[in-house]
């Protein structure tokens, strides 16, 4: 891996600060943990039975994006990015898909939802989360996704350090 270009978040910044910052520092985590790779060692799996890859977690998180941020606050029938219906895993399958394809995607995803959070007056922004049939605030949403990046960025470790043995951060 290349050196830890991230930006940390504040230490002392109010609420929506420091929940964009975290968001930030864990998707640029995410690409650090696949800087340097090969198309197929991004889509080297980790074990058996699991189909889990570098480029199967890009993509994943392409359709968390999508589906937090896009879905609830702008058109709740937008179609996901890698299926027909709403189904996250087949995200993890990464065996055909290249670095470009999964990146384009993923970091388009990451540009809208950032666009959504920063036009919105307030953290008390509400959308409509369609899989839930439920309200959640942009607050819920940012939470969540954060969440879901944290978790995955953990798996994001152990598979890097499969592939090459790097480790860290």
């Amino acid at each position: 891996m290349s050196s830890d270009h991230r930006t940390g978040p504040p230490r002392c910044g109010n609420e929506r600060e420091t929940l964009r910052a975290f968001l930030d520092y864990h998707r640029a985590t995410l690409a650090m943990k696949c800087e340097g790779l090969t198309d197929e060692e991004l889509r080297q799996q980790s074990m058996p039975p699991s189909t889990l890859s570098l480029l199967g977690l890009v993509r994943h998180m392409a359709e968390v994006e999508r589906a937090w941020f896009r879905r609830v606050f702008e058109d709740n029938d937008a179609p996901m990015v890698w299926s027909d219906e709403i189904d996250f895993q087949a995200a993890y399958d990464a065996s055909a898909s290249t670095r470009a394809e999964a990146f384009t995607a993923w970091e388009a995803e990451v540009a809208h939802s950032r666009r959504i959070e920063r036009a919105a007056h307030s953290l008390d922004l509400v959308g409509y989360q369609p899989r839930w049939d439920e309200e959640v605030s942009l607050r819920m949403v940012m939470v969540h996704v954060l969440l879901e990046y944290g978790r995955h960025n953990g798996h994001a470790d152990f598979l890097r350090e499969g592939v090459d043995g790097a480790v860290g951060a």
